[in-house]
């Protein structure tokens, strides 16, 4: 089944009922999709507005960006179910490691938005930022439990060593956004 034509109300049914799939992995992914749509928002409320004319080029290029990883992460929605279903653990792992990957490049552009986007829609960049943290995490989650099964440890270390600096990116980015919005909110 492909999710990311079907109702919201379809996906969340499924994710609640006692079935293997959709999942954890697959939440994560619709949890990252969620997040970028939000920065795709707040970039469409900004551009146009004469207050920001003079960064409408760079977010023209956010928003091609973050419409790119909504696309990806609607399809790793169904990736994920489709790994799970195979029972091939390297497949299964690939699917949430691309999830955290992408949520850890989607932070990025966050930050930029706190000064050169809509500042009536700044809180829903800090909800973006925090979202992705979370999709990030939940997809680190996702990762452990499947290199737990694996016998490769070359493969087992260099993942992880990947996912530990990709946290680092993605909490700093995540903090900073935090911050930077607060600053804006209380003034």
């Amino acid at each position: 089944m492909k999710y990311r034509t079907q109702t919201l109300n379809k996906y969340l049914n499924d994710l609640s009922a006692k079935l293997p799939a959709p999942g954890g992995g697959s939440a994560a992914a619709f949890n990252a999709a969620m997040a970028v749509s939000l920065i795709s928002m707040v970039v469409n409320f900004t551009l146009g507005k004469p207050k920001y004319a003079l960064f409408q080029k760079e977010l023209k290029k956010i928003l091609a960006a973050s419409e790119k990883l909504r696309r990806s992460f609607l399809e790793l929605v169904d990736r994920d179910i489709a790994a799970y279903e195979s029972k091939d653990l390297r497949k299964a792992t690939a699917v949430p490691l691309e999830v955290a990957r992408l949520s850890c490049q989607a932070t990025k552009l966050c930050l930029p938005l706190i000064k050169k986007g809509n500042v009536n829609l700044i809180s829903d960049i800090a909800v973006a930022a925090v979202s992705l943290e979370s999709a990030f995490m939940s997809a680190c989650f996702n990762v452990e439990i499947n290199l737990k099964s694996l016998k490769d440890k070359n493969f087992k270390q260099k993942i992880s060593k990947e996912l530990a600096r990709m946290k680092k990116i993605v909490q700093k980015n995540r903090k900073d956004t935090e911050v930077g919005v607060g600053k804006i909110i209380r003034g």
